[in-house]
């Protein structure tokens, strides 16, 4: 009978994310300060070529136009992180150069805050593309940043895709408020930040308040009267949906539909990893993320709690009969998903920045990285938020900047088609 309704859920699921994916694929790009993008434009002899025009936008109607300087390099300030495209004027480069891979001339770009670097090679003639151009064209330090970029960002769509995950295993439902758990909790920080707390700690304790308060608040206050009342999962992913959109507008109210940053870390200069770049706050999120997932995953295999959850997922009925307070480890589930949430809120916010739709901007992508992997299971999570956010990222090689977002949404499609269960579904198993 579980099953029967979690398909049915499944189903409705699938027309829901396909109503709400064009407002989600229609948000603005992310923003933060002190952002630039640089690169240089070098001929094959090694001299720098100047005044080589290159254009940057984004979705949001940002756009800059730069040129290269004596040495070839150029510097364009940007409003913040995001998804940028980018166009060089090949008709600005001199005689005999070109572009050795003809789709440099117009690609896209995320940019997670920071000092960003490009790198465009060029070489005498009609260049080395050889045909029209496309994935086998591009360069291997091409590839590997944007694979690099990929991975760093899937691990923060992973801290949201776990915790959707694992109250979806316990509990069934299907939480469209899960991405503003993210706002949420970055916005908390944001409160401590700006009452004078170093971002260092009052990431960690907006963490703990985003936990309790709307983690176990939530549930204590909401979701456990509506399961008392024998609320069907239907009618509670509704709610969800209500709940994302108070959420979502209560935070335009209050702190304005401008972007804001926190007092530290907004800008940083980039650094070079062989040959990809980024920054050293990416880096260190990035470490604390994974680090957060592996504990999570440890928890959930091996701690009592833990293994009370896997069974609550399994049989809510047969985990009561058996002496587990379901309702406990619902609470425990809860809590643990609002700070994973929070965490990826905070990290969003320092590599891009806090505005009031940060979290439904992400939503989508979490809850694709959710069914790719399986509903339901830890690993899967983990590892569909890793492949999907390596999948956003090369895809702009080949498709334009504002469509990189539907590929995720294709994915999803697909695979609750073919798949309803995801790549290591266990149709009613967390872990």
């Amino acid at each position: 009978m579980l099953i029967a309704v979690r398909a049915a859920v499944s189903a409705v699921v699938l027309a829901v994310l396909s109503l709400l994916g064009v407002t989600i694929l229609g948000a603005s790009a992310a923003h933060a300060v002190d952002t630039t993008l640089v690169g240089s434009f070098t001929a094959p002899d090694g001299s720098g070529i100047p005044d080589v025009s290159i254009t940057v936008s984004d979705e949001a109607g940002f756009s800059e136009t730069g040129t290269s300087d004596a040495n070839g390099d150029f510097a364009i300030p940007l409003p913040g992180g995001g998804t940028y495209a980018i166009e060089i004027d090949v008709t600005t480069l001199p005689d005999g150069i070109a572009l050795e891979n003809p789709e440099d001339a117009s690609r896209s770009l995320l940019v997670l805050g920071g000092e960003k670097k490009i790198i465009t090679k060029l070489v005498e003639g009609e260049g080395g593309g050889g045909d029209d151009g496309g994935f086998l064209d591009v360069s291997g330090d091409q590839f590997l940043q944007l694979l690099f970029d990929g991975i760093l960002f899937g691990i923060m769509i992973a801290l949201g895709a776990l915790g959707l995950n694992l109250v979806f295993g316990t509990t069934g439902l299907t939480n469209f408020s899960h991405g503003d758990l993210l706002t949420l909790g970055a916005f908390t920080a944001l409160i401590l930040n700006e009452a004078g707390l170093h971002i260092i700690i009052a990431a960690p304790i907006a963490i703990v308040i985003a936990a309790v308060l709307f983690g176990w608040g939530q549930n204590k206050v909401l979701w456990r009267p509506l399961r008392r009342r024998k609320t069907g999962l239907i009618a509670m992913m509704i709610i969800t949906i209500g709940l994302a959109i108070v959420i979502r507008y209560g935070v335009a109210l209050f702190f304005g539909g401008a972007p804001r940053n926190f007092n530290q870390y907004a800008g940083q200069p980039g650094i070079e990893i062989g040959p990809v770049s980024t920054t050293p706050k990416a880096l260190i999120l990035a470490g604390l993320a994974t680090i957060a997932l592996i504990i999570t995953v440890i928890w959930v295999q091996r701690s009592r709690i833990g293994k009370a959850t896997r069974a609550v997922s399994d049989n809510p009925a047969l985990a009561s009969a058996t002496g587990i307070d379901v309702e406990k480890v619902i609470a425990v589930v809860w809590t643990v998903a609002a700070g994973l949430a929070a965490f990826g809120g905070i990290y969003l916010g320092l590599t891009q920045d806090n505005i009031w739709n940060m979290g439904q901007r992400v939503l989508l992508i979490i809850f694709a990285s959710v069914i790719l992997g399986g509903l339901g299971t830890v690993y899967g999570a983990i590892i569909g938020a890793l492949v999907v956010g390596v999948f956003i990222q090369l895809t702009s090689l080949v498709i334009p900047t504002e469509m990189k977002t539907v590929g995720a949404l294709f994915v999803m499609i697909v695979i609750l088609m073919i798949r309803p269960q995801g790549i290591l579904g266990r149709r009613e198993r967390v872990g």
